[in-house]
This record gives structure tokens, sequence and C-alpha cells, in this order.
């Protein structure tokens, strides 16, 4: 399925399918590039996945931060509530999934607090907090945005052509599941809320939120794949 098809997405006028549409040729380089090729085959090398799910852990903690101030943001009490929820999610929900990874790879809290985080990782946790302390509402939901979707559209598309017994199907099945769909349906359709009416200077400036946190996306996972560190 495309990620511009995914439910909850708005109409040709919308905020989120002009966005989705300028960054499509980034998503396609995501959704073919090496580690979500080999994350679909089965045949990802285990190290690459385990530098992946630890920075992950540590993304979303930073992650859960931004969509924390992004409710404190929110203009009305459902926004409040809506990405409050998001934030607890990301931590509770999502490093439940880390968990049982980081369990079949003998990874414990100690190892865990250990590890720093990658150029990659830091980057987009920096860049996603300096946002949403920085930006107004409507920016801030921009930047957040990517992570939601371009994930599910990932998790659709491996989920079409991966093999039953793949050893990432926990993965697989969490980002393709309908629980998550929600979530996402729910996430563009909040910016998309957000955007209505807003000036052509901020509109201008969401979409350059979007655009670079979809190419941190990108880095995040190719950073994974060339298991990338400080140089220094």
């Amino acid at each position: 399925m495309a990620g511009g098809d995914v439910q909850g997405a708005g109409g040709p006028g919308s905020f989120s399918r002009a966005a989705w549409a300028r960054n499509e040729a980034a998503y396609e380089a995501i959704r073919s590039m090496p580690f979500n090729a080999e994350l679909a085959a089965g045949t990802l090398r285990q190290d690459r996945f385990r530098h992946y799910i630890v920075q992950d852990a540590h993304y979303l903690i930073g992650f859960g931060r931004a969509l924390s101030l992004a409710a404190a943001k929110a203009p009305d009490p459902e926004g409040i509530v809506q990405f409050a929820k998001a934030a607890q999610e990301a931590i509770v929900v999502e490093r439940a999934l880390h968990g049982g990874f980081f369990r079949n790879y003998g990874i414990g809290p100690e190892t865990f607090s250990a590890t720093p985080l990658t150029p990659a990782c830091d980057h987009y946790v920096c860049y996603l907090l300096a946002t949403a302390y920085a930006e107004p509402f409507e920016v801030v939901c921009a930047a957040l945005l990517p992570c939601f979707w371009i994930y599910k559209a990932v998790g659709d598309d491996i989920f079409a052509r991966a093999a039953p017994d793949n050893p990432y199907r926990a993965w697989i099945d969490t980002y393709a599941g309908a629980e998550f769909a929600e979530a996402v349906a729910a996430m563009i359709a909040a910016t998309d809320r957000a955007a209505r009416g807003v000036s052509a200077d901020i509109e201008a400036r969401m979409h350059r939120a979007f655009a670079q946190a979809t190419r941190l996306e990108w880095m995040f996972w190719d950073s994974a794949y060339r298991d990338a560190a400080w140089p220094l």
C-alpha cells in the first residue's frame, strides 16, 4: 500500500497529501534501502537489527518528550489528550516490543544505558526537541508526522512480502497492525486540522519540517545498516 493511501489522510487539498507527494521519492528510497529490503526478506544480519533496536529505544525517549511538548502546545483539550497518550504509547507500548528483542539478544539495562546515541539518532532527537521547543504547534505536528506515517507505510510494505517465519515478525506485525494504523490516522488528521488556515510562512515551515524528519528517518535506518558511530 502506498504511504499516501494510509487511511486517515486528508483530501486533495490537505497538508498531509501535499507533504507526502513532495517526499514520495524519499519514501521510496526508505522502502527500498538495504536495511528494509533485507528486513523484509528475513536476511538482515542480527547485529544490524540489534544496533537499530537499541538506538530506536533511545530515540523513543526523545520522541516521547517531543510528543509531550506537543501536548502542552495543543490548542484544545482533545489535542492535549491525543499527544499525551501518544507520548505514553511511545514509551510504554513500543518499548515493550524492544524489550522482547532485548531479552533475546541479552541486552540488559546497564548495556542499554552505556550505549551512546549514534550521530543519526542524536541528530534526529535533537531536531525534534528543538522543533518542539521553538516552533509553533502546527510545525511541531509536521515534524512528528513522518515517524508515524513512514513506519506505517514501511510496515505495511514489508508485511505484504515477508515470510511467516521471518525472525523480525514481531516488529513487522506491530507496525502493520490495526492499533498502530489508528494512531497514524489520528496523527495525520491532527496535522491536517492544525494546518487549516495557517499563513503561507507557517505552511512553508511545516513542509520543511516534514521533509527534514523524512530525511532523518532515512539516515536512522542507513546508520543502523552501516553500524555508524562517532568518528572521534
